[in-house]
């Protein structure tokens, strides 16, 4: 399947033009930009259209068409990249526990990936939305990694990991996992579930999240948040679907499929929220 990969087109995608090398240095600077240029969005979900996880409808969608997806798409988008660029790289699982308490039991919805570097091991995630990570993170219990944005820190929990954000002063959890190996049979009966599911809440409420060299921009349905480091969050209501298009286009840099199925979406969110 990697010889089907075109590693100079998402390089091109995402504007790196270093060494395809399995180095740390190469893995934090793509790392970096991908979450910059390739926005997360769930608009096939949100349209009841398919969602498919192959490596060519993963380069079609992401890298030819320009637009974006959710964790299954970035993420194994990213491993593909890897992989061609010769790293080693396994796919994880996660519970998610972003605004949920500490002890719920959620099913493992997310997919991160496993980076062996010279026999150490790092976690890579471009596809968690409005905190995903714009650096990888070295398997270290209780230690604070810097990144471009947040710090973050892995801890050990009843024999998982919990990956922890300081947001505001105060570290919050955003998922939990293990490093059982997971093949694409096992994301793709989840991402049935969260493409199809009615309460699922990528088929339910339009998302959409970029990061910036010093932001965080999302969006929830007609709300744009823009959180600046160091600064109170900006918010604003999109109240108009030309409006609503141009945000997607312009902040998020999402190249939106003209079709009037697109457009009376937009206008429903505009106008009702």
């Amino acid at each position: 399947m990697q010889d089907l990969f075109d590693l100079s087109a998402y390089f091109e995608r995402i504007g790196y033009d270093g060494p395809a090398a399995p180095r740390l240095e190469t893995l934090c600077a793509i790392h970096r930009l991908h979450p910059q240029t390739i926005a997360f969005e769930n608009l096939n979900p949100l349209l009841h259209w398919p969602v498919p996880l192959d490596s060519r409808s993963l380069q079609r969608k992401l890298v030819k068409q320009r637009r974006g997806g959710y964790c299954y798409e970035h993420n194994l988008l990213l491993k593909h990249a890897l992989e061609r660029s010769g790293f080693k790289v396994a796919g994880l699982a996660a519970r998610v526990l972003w605004n949920h308490p500490e002890d719920a039991i959620r099913p493992r919805t997310h997919m991160l990936l496993q980076v062996d570097i010279e026999n150490e091991i790092w976690i890579a995630d471009v596809g968690f939305g409005g905190m995903t990570l714009t650096a990888p993170l070295r398997l270290v219990e209780h230690v604070p990694q810097a990144t471009p944005h947040e710090p973050f820190r892995l801890m050990r929990s009843d024999g998982d990991y919990a990956l922890q954000a300081e947001v505001r002063g105060a570290w919050r959890t955003l998922y939990r996992f293990d490093l059982q190996q997971q093949v694409l049979p096992d994301y793709e009966v989840t991402n049935w579930y969260l493409s199809n599911h009615p309460e699922s809440h990528f088929v339910r409420r339009l998302i959409a999240a970029r990061t910036d060299e010093r932001r965080r921009y999302a969006l929830l349905d007609n709300e744009l948040a823009v959180h600046e480091l160091g600064e109170e969050t900006e918010r604003r209501k999109v109240t108009s679907a030309a409006e609503l298009r141009g945000v997607l286009s312009e902040t998020f840099r999402i190249a939106v499929p003209e079709s009037p199925d697109v457009e009376g979406k937009l206008s429903q969110i505009a106008e009702s929220g």
